[in-house]
C-alpha cells in the first residue's frame, strides 16, 4: 500500500478532523498569547517606564518580567504535553478507523 493512500484515509477519519481542531484549539491562541507576552517586555522596556519601578528590594519590574517570562513558558510547556496525551489517544482511535475501513473495503 502506498504510503499516500494510508495517509487520504486516515486524514478522512473523523478522530483525526477532531485531533486537528483540538489541536489548532489549543496552539493558535497559545501561540498568540507566547509572543505576545514575549515581546511585550521589549516594547515596554523601550517606549515606557512601566517596568522601570522598583519591584521587590533592588529588583525593578524588568527583572520580575523576565522571570515571568520563563515561568509562562514552562507553564505553557506543561499544558501542551498534557493536552498532547489526549491528543495520542485521538491518534490511535484515527488509526482504528483507517485500519477499520482498510478491512471494510
Amino acid at each position: 500500500m502506498e504510503r499516500g493512500e494510508e495517509w487520504r484515509r486516515v486524514s478522512r477519519t473523523s478522530a483525526f478532523g477532531e485531533l486537528m481542531r483540538a489541536k489548532k484549539a489549543f496552539i493558535i491562541p497559545a501561540v498568540i498569547f507566547f509572543l505576545v507576552f514575549y515581546m511585550a517586555m521589549p516594547v515596554l522596556a523601550e517606549f515606557t517606564t512601566i517596568l522601570d519601578g522598583q519591584a521587590i528590594g533592588a529588583l525593578n519590574w524588568a527583572y520580575v518580567y523576565g522571570f515571568a517570562q520563563f515561568l509562562m513558558t514552562l507553564i505553557l510547556c506543561h499544558l501542551y504535553l498534557n493536552r498532547a496525551k489526549k491528543w495520542d489517544k485521538l491518534v490511535d482511535e484515527a488509526r482504528e478507523e483507517a485500519s477499520g475501513e482498510r478491512n471494510d473495503a
